[in-house]
């Protein structure tokens, strides 16, 4: 196929580095002289035709921005056939030619059923602060909320020294525990409870003991939402039934990690995928995802994407094992 017109949507939770990543598209697209569209509101804006024609000027200074200017929205007309038919119909009204969808595994699901049926190619870049993401080292975002994660355990820690109290804080990560592991390292955490890795009570009371034996002024323990341990306020109960000494608070750190300006290295990853999105469409794939893997370009089909997941870093949580000690 002759690439001569492209759109680009983001779609799923929003992630640091998407404008970014927007305005990688549309600046190689004006490079590579392509017609460049954006679409709003990821998936329900191709089933309700907002498209815009985009020139390098629509994206200028939305680099250093979070969330996305194009929006985001989940979309239950375009889990149907009728719903993607008609998003199909307006693509074709608007003569685009390749699709660049940037979000997660729910974004790469339905880019696709939609390439499948409908025979358009569409290149998937990873967006997403969980890092969950098979075919690329790290995901746009996934930096930002790490450092935002670790700039709040950094103050949690200065109330919890100042009080000798013992917190629990817990970062996102419902299937994923790069984000906990990452921010429980960098901030010297006494505990990372992660979705990948079982931590029985037992464990973390031996830490906690060790702990009170080397008179220890502070305690932080992450939790990854999707730990098997369970919430930070039922952790919370077991230790103070354990440890009645202890002044124990809880800290949910919540979307405050998606949100902020991207960190430079989200923003040259963006950048990078953005561009490497474009001249994937140009190269004639279709139904592939580009990534980062040992920091080159890499390609796999968004079924690979979407059917593997990455595997924790054994090797970091060797260390973290180490520093906990």
């Amino acid at each position: 196929m002759n690439i001569k017109r492209i759109a680009v949507l983001t779609s799923g939770g929003d992630a640091p580095g998407m404008n970014a990543c927007v305005r990688a598209v549309v600046r190689a697209g004006a490079y590579y002289d392509l017609e460049v569209w954006g679409v709003y509101n990821g998936y329900d804006g191709l089933v309700n035709d907002e498209f815009e024609k985009f020139d390098s000027r629509s994206v200028s200074y939305i680099l250093s921005q979070g969330g996305t200017m194009l929006y985001t929205a989940r979309s239950n007309a375009f889990r149907t056939v009728e719903g993607r038919q008609q998003a199909f119909e307006n693509c074709k009204k608007h003569q685009i030619d390749g699709l660049v969808t940037i979000g997660g595994d729910g974004t790469f699901t339905g880019a696709t059923i939609f390439s499948e049926e409908h025979n358009l190619p569409v290149v998937g870049v990873p967006a997403t602060i969980d890092n969950d993401i098979y075919g690329s080292d790290y995901t746009i975002g996934y930096d930002t909320a790490v450092n935002t994660a670790i700039d709040a355990l950094d103050k949690i820690r200065d109330t919890a020294t100042s009080h000798n109290r013992l917190f629990l804080v817990e970062v996102m990560g419902r299937n994923a525990g790069f984000i906990a592991l990452r921010s429980g390292i960098g901030s010297g955490a006494k505990a990372i409870l992660i979705p990948e890795k079982s931590f029985s009570d037992g464990e973390l009371f031996s830490l906690l003991r060790k702990g009170i034996n080397e008179n220890k002024k502070s305690n932080i323990i992450i939790v990854a939402e999707g730990n098997p341990n369970g919430s930070p306020y039922e952790i919370a109960e077991r230790i103070k039934e354990k440890f009645t000494q202890f002044d124990i608070r809880v800290s949910i750190l919540g979307h405050i990690q998606r949100g902020g300006k991207p960190t430079a290295y989200d923003r040259m990853l963006a950048s990078r995928l953005g561009v490497a999105a474009v001249e994937a469409l140009l190269d004639g794939q279709q139904g592939v995802m580009v990534g980062v893997k040992e920091k080159k370009i890499n390609i796999v089909s968004l079924k690979d994407a979407i059917e593997n997941k990455p595997e924790i870093d054994e090797d970091l949580l060797r260390v973290a094992n180490i520093l906990s000690f």
